[in-house]
């Protein structure tokens, strides 16, 4: 269990590291995490209960507050959770949200930028201008004028520092504790200047009541009033900037939170009214017309609608939603109407679930991150250290006090702290919030760290490589017999079975929209098959083995059947009034995308791994299917967990582990990077470090290519943000002053400013990141696909050659829905591959491994109510 607290006052990564600091010298805290772009602290206790969660929370805001920051507990002053009684967590009224918060500031930050603007600019211009030859008022120009000049520079200088003391106070109090930061550096440089102007002014005062004017001239020139105006005003300016590219990093999860729906149509008692959906309960029945939003999770009680998920989980398409079927919150109805059942409400519901995912990965480290920390940890005291030797340095070698000053200045001007502290934190927040968007969710950044290094994924079978269920996948009739009447009467007799591959045979034949007439005599041979009359003949199905008890010769099929259990699916015989009719080929069907995933992976330079319960045969069928580079066949769960061990102890890069089911859920655990698929179970998804919403394994190939694409932009961040204080410093410091390379204090805070932008700016180039499409393969897809290769020599090229196109019009389509219901019906087509519909074009185009009569394809169509005919 953790608590989440609000930091306040941290401006850069020395922040962070002494409060993290001051958190860990706390009695009772067992790990600590700071997160400086959301200022924000998760801090996990040795002892969990009320109490001493109390004492420890009172102790820790206290601790960070003897450090010179703010903390408090999100969500109230208690570390033990107030909970309403639909389950949501509740807020103490009043108590402003971090969002709300930031926004505040960056209010703020924007009037100061303001005000330092309307007084910094007549100062720049009043004390620079003679240098480009703007015209000064006559009362401040000449020698004689100086006193006038200088004081109303000093009078432009205060309101900047007073709009800026923020600087001042969290700088110097910082410095006090002995843990200065970035505010310290500005606070010193801002300081020293302005000083150095104040001291001037008093060396006029007296150069002018000695009757020395050019004494009094030449200090004029020098009063570095402005360059601690510019300071303080270009290190806002950059600060308003960055505050406003922190703002996009978080916006994919301020999407997902501003999905939530406000309000439910609520039906009681024949009657439907409009509730806040903080007053939606388990069990309350919710209608949900065209357009609006699924208010909660739950399951479709009544209707039918063509619901919209890609904002949950990345898929475009409409999914048609009917009775029985469930229903994800936040989702958007887009045609039909429904009533739905409220399963999940509040802080329970999926959409609730993947924020509170993400807001813990972003609350996370990345291993990397603790080089930031370490260099961060003594930046500030070694870059003050720096300015003290080079105003010494320069001094000491006669070069004067202003010229020393301002290389000191510089120096401390233009380190930056805080490109080193955000450099890991925004790509973490930008990379889990792009992959939450995509359907990807990361539980951790470490995960996602890790993920980067995979060179091995373990993929299990049944659920994730394969659909999980038995279905038919060959029908094939004897000589003489009609396949619709033998399809029809065989799901007859099978319709009384509880048998899975009965379901498959009877969802067979309801798919292609076949009657299936009543059967009567049923009767089941215990590891056989069944029997039964339909009509005026007599039916069986089942298994060789049923076909010879009842001296049913099987004939030519014999070499079929074999064929089909070679390759790994179940050969199911049907007989008519005792001679055989036809035989089914009955398999757990590999997912379309699977094969692709695994071309996808192995392209990436990552080995796959297929592991299995199921026996060697049926595996390697798989494999034809879906070329994975190794079969690990015939393995217990706990042989899972003890294969995975094995992988990851090989040392041969980070090891992936892909599963769906409780058998996989120690796997998982034990894999250097769990990924359940969205599809599993609970146990599955709580093992695991990700979660693909989609339960496509091509998510696992975009899932390595994130965490490769963020990782990518972290090095770049920590490079750039290390390079430039390299090199940056000497030279503000006057390491190249004999090559007349010298920096002024104004372009080293306008310098600063400019580097912790650029790394917050490239960051949120992951918001525009697409994952690497690899094309699938249809030969792939077809060879070894369980019966449709008949001929184990044949070539790819001979099966490439097999496929087909045809395209039908396709008359009244009205909206997405209409072209999901098209597409299914014609998917459901046995020989076809694949179904692109174009609903403006009105025309579907289908591929083909087997010819298929156009009369099929056009009567599949018009079952689902449509106009469609043959286009040339």
């Amino acid at each position: 269990m953790k608590q989440t607290f609000d930091i306040t006052g941290m401006t850069c990564a020395a922040c962070s590291a002494r409060v993290e600091k001051a958190t860990r010298s706390v009695e009772g805290v067992q790990d600590v995490a700071v997160n400086l772009l959301k200022n924000s602290m998760e801090v996990s206790y040795t002892d969990e209960t009320p109490a001493a969660r109390q004492r420890v929370d009172d102790a820790v805001c206290a601790a960070v507050s003897h450090a010179g920051y703010g903390a408090e507990v999100r969500g109230g002053g208690s570390a033990v959770a107030r909970s309403s009684s639909n389950g949501t967590s509740s807020r103490s009224a009043g108590r402003a949200t971090p969002q709300q918060r930031a926004e505040a500031e960056r209010k703020q930050m924007r009037m100061r930028l303001i005000v330092s603007f309307a007084f910094t600019i007549p100062l720049f211009c009043l004390s620079m201008g003679h240098m480009f030859g703007w015209p000064t008022p006559s009362f401040f120009s000449g020698a004689e004028n100086v006193l006038p000049f200088a004081l109303t520079e000093f009078l432009l200088l205060l309101p900047v520092i007073f709009v800026n003391f923020k600087f001042f106070k969290v700088g110097f109090i910082s410095l006090a504790h002995g843990a200065p930061n970035m505010d310290s550096l500005i606070a010193l440089g801002s300081t020293a200047s302005t000083l150095y102007g104040v001291y001037a002014l008093y060396r006029m005062g007296y150069a002018l009541g000695a009757g020395q004017v050019e004494a009094a001239h030449a200090f004029a020139m020098d009063l570095y009033f402005e360059s601690a105006a510019m300071i303080l005003t270009l290190i806002t300016l950059g600060k308003y900037f960055e505050a406003r590219a922190k703002g996009k990093t978080t916006d994919a999860v301020t999407s997902l939170m501003d999905l939530s729906p406000k309000t439910a149509v609520l039906r009681a008692s024949g009657e439907e009214r409009e509730i806040p959906i903080e007053d939606v309960r388990v069990g309350d029945e919710l209608v949900v017309r065209t357009g609006a939003s699924v208010p909660v999770d739950g399951v479709v009680v009544e209707g039918s609608a063509a619901v919209d998920e890609s904002a949950i989980t990345g898929e475009s398409v409409p999914v048609e939603k009917g009775v029985g079927d469930r229903v994800i919150g936040a989702t958007v109805s887009r045609s039909g109407w429904m009533v739905l059942r409220a399963e999940h409400v509040g802080e329970d519901t999926a959409l609730a679930g993947i924020i509170r995912m993400v807001d813990e990965a972003t609350s996370t480290k990345a291993p990397i991150e603790k080089i930031a920390d370490k260099v961060s940890g003594v930046f500030v005291p070694v870059v003050i250290a720096i300015a003290l030797v080079a105003f010494c340095v320069w001094f000491a070698m006669g070069a004067g006090l202003e010229t020393a000053l301002a290389r000191a200045i510089s120096v401390l001007v233009i380190s930056c702290p805080c490109a080193l502290g955000l450099a890991t934190p925004t790509a973490i927040m930008v990379g889990t919030g792009r992959g939450a968007r995509s359907g990807i969710l990361v539980k951790s950044a470490e995960v996602l760290q890790m993920a980067h290094d995979v060179k091995t994924v373990v993929l299990d079978k049944t659920g994730t490589i394969t659909q999980g269920h038995p279905g038919v996948i060959s029908f094939t009739c004897a000589e003489g017999a009609d396949e619709r009447e033998l399809v029809a009467s065989a799901a007859a007799v099978e319709r009384y079975s509880e048998h899975p591959l009965a379901k498959a045979l009877v969802d067979y034949a309801s798919n292609r929209g076949l009657a299936i007439p009543e059967a009567r005599e049923f009767s089941q041979v215990e590891g056989g098959g069944v029997s039964a009359v339909v009509g005026s003949s007599r039916y069986m199905v089942g298994n060789a083995r049923l076909m010879e008890s009842g001296g049913i010769a099987l004939g030519g099929l014999v070499l079929a059947g074999e064929r089909v259990a070679d390759e790994g699916a179940t050969p199911l015989f049907v007989a008519k009034d005792g001679a055989v009719a036809g035989m089914v080929a009955v398999a757990d069907a590999v997912k379309p995308t699977s094969a692709q995933a695994v071309k996808a992976l192995s392209a990436m330079g990552i080995t796959t791994v297929m592991m299995t319960g199921d026996n060697e045969k049926t595996a390697l069928a798989v494999q034809k299917t879906c070329p994975v580079d190794r079969v690990i066949a015939g393995v217990l769960p706990a042989d899972k967990e003890r294969e995975v061990a094995r992988l990851v102890e090989e040392g041969s890069g980070a090891v992936a582990m892909v599963g769906d089911g409780i058998n996989d859920a120690p796997a998982l655990a034990r894999a250097d990077v769990g990924i359940a698929i969205g599809a599993g179970t609970d146990i599955a998804m709580d093992a695991a470090d990700m979660v693909l919403m989609r339960s496509d394994l091509l998510d696992v190939a975009r899932a390595v290519q994130l965490s490769r694409a963020t990782m990518r932009i972290i090095k770049q961040n920590l490079f750039w943000a290390l390079i430039y204080n390299a090199a940056c410093i000497p030279v503000a410091a006057g390491a190249l002053a004999w090559a007349g390379v010298t920096l002024n204090p104004m372009i080293a805070a306008a310098a600063m400013s400019l580097s912790s932008v650029c790394v917050v700016s490239n960051a949120l180039r992951l918001r525009r990141w697409k994952p690497t499409e690899y094309s699938a393969n249809h030969e792939a897809e077809v060879d070894g696909a369980l019966g449709r290769c008949q001929d184990d020599g044949c070539s790819k090229d001979d099966e490439k050659e097999n496929l087909m196109e045809k395209t039908l019009h396709v008359e009244g389509m009205m909206c997405p829905r209409c072209v999901a219901h098209v597409k299914k019906a014609l998917e459901e087509v046995p020989g076809v591959e694949r179904v692109d519909v174009d609903l403006d074009a009105k025309r579907a185009v289908v591929t083909l491994s087997e010819d298929v009569a156009d009369e099929v394809l056009v009567e599949a169509v018009v079952k689902e109510d449509y106009e469609a005919s043959m286009e040339a």
